[in-house]
């Protein structure tokens, strides 16, 4: 019998609207029954950007005890979900720069059959919501993963709209996640835990 699934929650947020998507797909993992780790990944904007920003700079200091990602949690999880907020179309530079380290475990196959997911946040509607998801999906492909997407698998997907993953619009970091988008992001996280849970227990080792 495989043991417990191991989740890891990986995310960039600058005033924390993805942070909160981050969190209520740590709590619907957890609830499938997963083991689950949160992660940040390193701020990049200089100091004094962030200051000029009351919402930025609160939400750094809000989250100050969230550790931050290292290689060593892809490879500790069976599931990774990415949460990040677009930008120009794409994910932020933040986590383009922690994935760009992979290369090592990519080279030893150690990314490789793990299921993948993710999320994001815009501040204009279609803002690149969907683009977002999958240009970061590309990623996975490259490192041989299993993409799961919420797909349209449950009446709430047909209000969201958007079957390649969680999203939601901010109004410029006005509002935060509604319903709509905390189910979204809770139907990635228990989709992604189900199908993770069923490829650890068919693969050998």
């Amino acid at each position: 019998m495989a043991g417990q699934t191991k989740v890891a929650v990986i995310y960039y947020s600058a005033t924390g609207i993805t942070y909160q998507m981050a969190q209520a797909v740590c709590e619907a993992a957890g609830e499938a029954g997963a083991e689950v780790r949160l992660r940040k990944v390193r701020e990049l904007a200089p100091e004094e950007a962030i200051r000029s920003n009351s919402g930025w700079h609160a939400h750094r200091l809000e989250t100050q005890d969230v550790m931050e990602v290292e290689l060593d949690d892809l490879t500790w999880a069976d599931v990774v979900i990415f949460g990040s907020p677009t930008r120009y179309g794409m994910i932020a530079a933040q986590l383009k720069q922690f994935i760009d380290t992979t290369g090592p475990l990519w080279a030893q196959g150690a990314l490789a059959n793990k299921v993948y997911s993710g999320f994001t946040s815009t501040a204009t509607a279609h803002g690149g919501q969907e683009s977002t998801l999958l240009s970061l999906y590309t990623t996975f492909y490259h490192w041989g993963g299993v993409v799961v997407t919420p797909g349209y698998t449950e009446p709430s997907q047909f209000t969201s709209g958007n079957p390649y993953g969680a999203s939601h619009t901010s109004n410029n970091g006005e509002t935060a996640p509604d319903d709509v988008a905390l189910t979204a992001s809770r139907l990635t996280a228990k989709r992604a835990v189900q199908i993770g849970t069923a490829l650890k227990r068919g693969l050998p080792g």
